[in-house]
């Protein structure tokens, strides 16, 4: 597939539990599964992306344990370049995934731990492999400092960027002229803009809102529907592809953010690219957990070419 894909986040172990229900406060139940494997959201899109064909370096920090040691296994196993700085005295990042059987819904706790002290110097140290990406990709789960200095980085070395802001917070205005694109889903569209989205034109709304701040183009996922991408330019809805009974969805907004991502870098246009990363976050919510539920290029691909013979 070609073309470099940079991305700084965290990396956590994966603990999910699956059950017909989320406990009470004092309450125990039984759970049906339990499953433990790699994870976060930096790191997922990274497997998403090296799964779908881009060459990828991933920039984290870890602590010097057994959780360190699964996500270097993973890395290697993917092909992954791993600019991954040990923390002594620090636990490598968990999540606690709760997985509702039936639907595949879930709710997660995530504690970052080592990846939880990334500052502006983490992507200083990674300025060569950035300026030699065609795309940077962060988040918000690590602190801001690290993902602006990234941004900023990137936009220096005339490198296309994806900020994808998840987990939800609050952002300062001045964040966005650094952005490429924007890839919230649609409680981080609301959190960011006051707007509730619950239908395409409130994310349109929303998406113009993002746009005033300075960001290039709003790409507001919207779940089981597709993603709506929304520019000065253009605004063109993606519907998703149904690939199956729904397994899991934790992974779902990886998959398209890495997916999106390896397409861009090989020089897909932007409308093709998102459609390559709704085609990948279909294929994922079919199987168990985050980043072990992603495809490979081969399994995009075929989805891809079988849509578009059926059209």
């Amino acid at each position: 597939m070609g073309g470099r894909v940079v991305i700084l986040g965290i990396y956590v172990t994966d603990l999910a539990f699956r059950a017909s229900r989320m406990p009470l406060i004092g309450e125990t139940i039984a759970g049906s599964t339990f499953a433990m494997g790699p994870g976060g959201k930096g790191s997922n899109q990274a497997v998403a992306a090296a799964r779908a064909g881009a060459e990828v370096v991933f920039c984290t920090r870890l602590g010097n344990d057994a959780f360190g040691d699964i996500a270097r296994a993973t890395w290697q196993a993917e092909g992954i370049v791993a600019r991954a700085t040990s923390v002594e005295g620090m636990a490598t990042g968990a999540a606690h995934i709760f997985v509702e059987e039936g639907t595949g819904h879930n709710a997660i706790i995530v504690a970052a731990g080592a990846a939880g002290t990334m500052d502006a110097g983490d992507a200083d140290a990674i300025e060569t492999d950035i300026a030699s990406a065609q795309v940077f990709v962060t988040q918000l789960e690590q602190p801001v400092a690290a993902a602006r200095r990234g941004l900023e980085i990137a936009r220096r070395h005339g490198v296309t960027t994806v900020l994808n802001p998840a987990p939800a917070l609050p952002l300062p205005d001045d964040i966005f002229a650094l952005c490429d694109y924007v890839t919230p889903n649609e409680t981080e569209a609301a959190t960011l803009t006051g707007i509730e989205v619950r239908s395409r034109d409130d994310a349109r709304k929303a998406a113009d809102a993002l746009l005033a701040k300075g960001a290039g183009a709003v790409i507001v996922t919207l779940g089981e529907a597709g993603a709506l991408m929304h520019s000065h330019a253009r605004s063109v809805f993606v519907p998703a592809f149904r690939c199956g009974p729904v397994i899991e969805t934790a992974g779902a907004g990886d998959g398209f953010t890495g997916g999106f991502a390896a397409a861009l870098a090989r020089g897909d246009d932007p409308v093709e690219a998102i459609r390559f990363g709704c085609a990948l976050a279909g294929i994922s919510v079919t199987r168990p957990g985050t980043a072990p539920s992603m495809p490979r290029l081969a399994e995009i691909e075929a989805l891809l070419g079988a849509a578009a013979a059926a059209d």
